[in-house]
């Protein structure tokens, strides 16, 4: 009696210990998720521009220490600053918007520093062109959203590429064929 008790108790004990391990997923705020971009203009400035639409959604597993990131930029949404750069930047010499309406970066794996997301590497595909790159994750916190009352995450993430490694390359290098991205990103739970 005493050890089907037991037996009882422990496989109570393990199917609570893994409810708690689940996976959770969360879903981009759009309003709060607004990728940009800097590069060098002619050794004069550096130049940041953004982007006004982005979708995807976080999941992750603390306890596993797995997760996936998935996120879609709209690259028609590019906000330079000044309606006339924004459609030459959406012409055939840069993002060719027309022919590849998005940007997107779908994960390989996350790495975590405790229970924070420290970096993710996948591919980043822009213009048609897919590159591994690794995500720096230099901020990550999850806490209850204090106006939606729901959990949320959020987080900012940055890597360096080469533009012209991506089929957009034009005035390289007196524009800076480096660019930073960056991708701060909120999110709440589903």
């Amino acid at each position: 009696m005493k050890k089907l008790a037991l037996a009882s108790l422990v496989a109570t004990l393990l199917s609570s210990a893994t409810s708690f391990a689940a996976s959770e997923t969360y879903i981009l705020d759009t309003t709060h998720t607004l990728p940009r971009f800097e590069y060098n203009h002619l050794g004069y400035s550096s130049q940041l521009s953004r982007f006004n639409n982005t979708t995807g959604k976080i999941t992750f597993d603390r306890a596993a220490k797995t997760g996936s990131v998935d996120v879609v930029i709209d690259a028609t949404s590019v906000d330079t600053g000044s309606t006339l750069f924004d459609k030459h930047i959406q012409d055939v010499d840069f993002f060719d918007t027309a022919k590849y309406p998005t940007i997107t970066f779908k994960s390989n794996s996350v790495k975590f520093e405790g229970d924070k997301i420290v970096a993710v590497d996948g591919n980043l595909t822009i213009k048609g062109v897919t590159k591994p790159v690794t995500l720096t994750v230099v901020s990550f916190l999850c806490m209850p959203h204090p106006m939606l009352k729901k959990d949320a995450c959020g987080a900012t993430a940055t890597t360096k590429i080469k533009r012209t490694e991506f089929n957009a390359g034009k005035y390289a290098p007196y524009v800076g064929d480096e660019v930073t991205l960056t991708i701060p990103v909120e999110s709440v739970k589903e």
